[in-house]
């Protein structure tokens, strides 16, 4: 299985996420090995994850990008978790040792560097947004082949548009105990899962005021403000593509857009007309 959250063995299409499970469709010339004589691109790798595989801890001398299409992936570095749903993306250095999983199926799409050629000054693992410009340049190298006029080009904007993210994004903290993770997980890869936390606790054969205290001491949270944090997160990318509140709050588990809104405004301080300009201009800026 490749590397859900921090990207692919450096061959194209040979180890993606689950195992054996193909590439989409057909690779098309841009695909696979690209030349490193004035690339610092060494391939470019496009898989479907698979629900529930786990990537051991390894690491390997390139560093590497995933950008998650329609995955939710997580990814494990020195003992920190990097939860990274669909429209983010994550980096990792070379020779930095990893752990993932992937906690919803979908899409994904990694890139391996030649460390010698990697231009940023990103000195550990890092996570950012990938908004809209930023998506079509990363398909539009997936898709050209390796000597075509427009890479050069492409490339060096694609470095311009990736962007940590700022102190302002929401965080997501996992928590550790496995009754509480599962419920996190669950969540995570589900955010309109309307249990509550009574049964939450049935399902994890927990009782409910440990399940309380666990989320409380692990994540810094009670649940249903962890819970808020998770469903917001996830609605950022759907309203940067042009969802309505609507139809985001019903996806996110929010029945009335009333209470998406003033979620919203609990976890990030602003509505979602104001957060998401700095969003996009963090994203795509």
């Amino acid at each position: 299985m490749t590397d859900p959250p921090v990207g692919t063995e450096p061959v194209g299409g040979t180890d993606p996420v689950g195992g054996t499970e193909p590439p989409v469709g057909t690779d098309p010339p841009g695909a696979g090995a690209v030349s490193t004589a004035v690339s610092p691109i060494l391939c470019i790798d496009r898989d479907i994850a698979r629900d529930h595989e786990l990537l051991q801890l390894h690491a390997h001398p390139e560093p590497m990008l995933t950008w998650s299409s329609t995955a939710t992936l997580m990814g494990t570095v020195a003992r920190r978790d990097w939860l990274i749903p669909p429209g983010y993306g994550f980096w990792v250095p070379g020779g930095v040792e990893h752990a993932g999983a992937v906690l919803r199926a979908g899409e994904m799409l990694t890139i391996t560097f030649d460390a010698d050629r990697w231009p940023l000054d990103w000195t550990g693992p890092t996570c950012f947004a990938v908004g809209p410009l930023l998506r079509e340049i990363i398909t539009h190298l997936h898709r050209v082949a390796p000597d075509h006029h427009s890479r050069a080009a492409a490339e060096a904007l694609m470095f311009e548009l990736l962007t940590p993210l700022p102190a302002h994004h929401i965080q997501v903290t996992m928590p550790a105990d496995p009754r509480a993770r599962a419920v996190a997980e669950q969540l995570v890869a589900h955010p309109s899962d309307p249990r509550e936390l009574t049964a939450w606790a049935d399902h994890v054969h927990a009782g409910v005021r440990t399940l309380s205290r666990l989320f409380r001491a692990e994540t810094g949270l009670t649940f249903a403000t962890w819970r808020a944090h998770v469903r917001i997160r996830a609605a950022v990318p759907m309203l940067a593509d042009g969802t309505s509140v609507n139809a985001t709050a019903r996806a996110v588990g929010y029945r009335k857009p009333s209470a998406f809104i003033a979620a919203f405004r609990r976890v990030t301080g602003q509505t979602p007309g104001t957060y998401l300009p700095l969003a996009a201009g963090d994203a795509d800026a």
